[in-house]
């Protein structure tokens, strides 16, 4: 999966960069090293999902999918 991202420079030093398919998710870095790290940690975290919080039943299935 590619996902397109955003990165600017920031007036104070360092970077910050925004992926604008997935609304909210941004992150900053001092340097550019440090902002890719943190980068793939705010992608993965604003797309995993807490399905202990959704009501299912025996004849639904969890799965995980590559895209």
């Amino acid at each position: 999966m590619k996902i397109k991202v955003i990165i600017h420079e920031a007036e104070e030093g360092g970077y910050w960069a925004e992926v604008p398919s997935i609304p909210g998710c941004a992150t900053q870095g001092e340097t550019f090293e440090e902002l890719l790290q943190k980068l793939y940690e705010a992608i993965e975290g604003c797309l995993s999902v807490d399905v202990e919080s959704i009501d299912i039943t025996d004849k639904d299935r969890i799965m995980e999918i590559a895209i």
